[in-house]
């Protein structure tokens, strides 16, 4: 790829990504299959004004290796120093942008049940310091292609042009391979905007998807509730795009309103492996039911993970004529399959869902109907003739989707 396109993405994520202010620290994630664009994603954070940046790498084998070796107490265990870590993040409140590249399968093997109770263990520890920063701080998840992953999507490809493939389909998808990526977001988030103040201006009390797979569901919205999407700002006023590419509409559901089943219609890549062909149904809300042709267990124990994490906490609606869908590309990635068709996510819901959410507690947030929980796991519903209706609170039914795509 070349390298003046993917100066143009560095600093779109740098930008309008995380948007970096003036002597902001910023934190960047990342794996190592892609170095030399985590340096420009670097550069572009400085030449924004960053103060400081810091770089933490990850790499799945030795994550297989820990937890092959570790026992479950030493992998459940906070050391001090990353409790003063997650304190200095507070304080501090660094722009936080995520590089995917993982293999999708990379995890494939490990313990998964040492892994979920490992990370149920240190959850209530962490919980507290992300709480107390929840939407005071930019975040952006973006996407880089690693060999892997690229032979994953690319399987009859040689390494060099899958790797090429992945870095066009990123680009394209993620509106980052013209002239002007950053006028591209403008015009794009203007859009969503739109489509969001439309939804909000009916008052939404429920929504019914159906699909010939097999899909009839109806979902409570909060009577306080939003649908956002696209740049969003913080509670200091920072706009930021928490994910690029980003075609949702979404909005946290009321808790205990969900009935009837939801058809998969794309893989889910979760905790390293691959969740494939499954539905879960739901009773008073919760997910009472799941079946999976690969990885079924794995289904189980995610909405296992805590007593919230079968409950859902977002619906995003995301029309089936978009680029990442009309790519033909599956990602095996959440980011992008997400942002294929509309989907739910089982899990932790968002408070600035909620009209006014700053002057609430985050108690008050739940009360109000948001769930809260130690995931949030988007999963992928639209099809070609999905439709959805929306019942309003003054007892109108209003066409939200047809056949797949927005019906206004």
């Amino acid at each position: 790829m070349k390298k003046t396109i993917m100066q143009k993405y560095a600093r779109l994520i740098a930008r309008k990504g995380v948007n970096v202010q003036k002597g902001q620290e910023v934190m960047v994630l990342a794996s190592l299959d892609q170095p030399e664009f985590v340096k420009m994603v670097v550069e572009e954070c400085y030449r924004a004004g960053a103060g400081k940046v810091i770089v933490e790498w990850d790499y799945q084998p030795i994550t297989k290796i820990n937890y092959r070796y570790r026992s479950l107490k030493t992998l459940s265990t906070i050391e001090k120093w990353e409790v003063e870590r997650l304190e200095h993040r507070l304080k501090t409140l660094p722009a936080m942008i995520y590089i995917e590249s993982d293999d999708p399968d990379g995890l494939k093997g490990i313990n998964q049940e040492k892994m979920a109770k490992s990370q149920q263990a240190r959850y209530p520890i962490v919980k507290p310091y992300r709480d107390k920063m929840d939407n005071k701080y930019q975040w952006c998840i973006a996407a880089a292609p690693g060999e892997a992953w690229a032979k994953k999507v690319f399987p009859s490809l040689k390494k060099n042009q899958a790797v090429e493939k992945l870095w066009e389909a990123i680009l394209y998808t993620s509106r980052a391979d013209g002239e002007d990526p950053i006028k591209a977001w403008d015009d794009h988030n203007a859009d969503i905007h739109a489509r969001c103040k439309f939804l909000n201006d009916l008052g939404i009390a429920e929504l019914h998807y159906k699909s010939s797979n097999g899909t009839d569901f109806k979902v409570g919205l909060i009577e306080d509730g939003l649908f956002c999407g696209g740049a969003e700002d913080t509670l200091g006023g920072v706009t930021y795009n928490p994910n690029i590419p980003s075609e949702e509409v979404f909005t946290s559901p009321m808790k205990g309103k969900a009935e009837g089943k939801v058809v998969s219609t794309r893989p889910l890549s979760y905790r390293g492996e691959v969740i494939e062909n499954f539905w879960i149904r739901f009773e008073n809300g919760k997910a009472v039911e799941v079946y999976a042709e690969k990885n079924e267990e794995l289904l189980k124990s995610m909405i296992s993970m805590d007593e919230t994490a079968g409950y859902l906490g977002e619906v995003a609606l995301v029309p089936y004529d978009s680029p990442i869908r009309n790519s033909e590309i599956t990602f095996f990635n959440t980011l992008f399959d997400e942002n294929a068709c509309c989907h739910l996510a089982l899990g932790a819901g968002y408070n600035n869902c909620l009209k006014d959410y700053d002057k609430y507690t985050l108690e008050e947030c739940i009360e109000k109907g948001v769930n809260d929980s130690m995931i949030h796991v988007d999963f992928m519903i639209g099809s070609e003739d999905l439709s959805i209706d929306a019942t309003t609170r003054d007892g109108k039914t209003v066409a939200i989707f047809r056949d797949g795509n927005w019906a206004f």
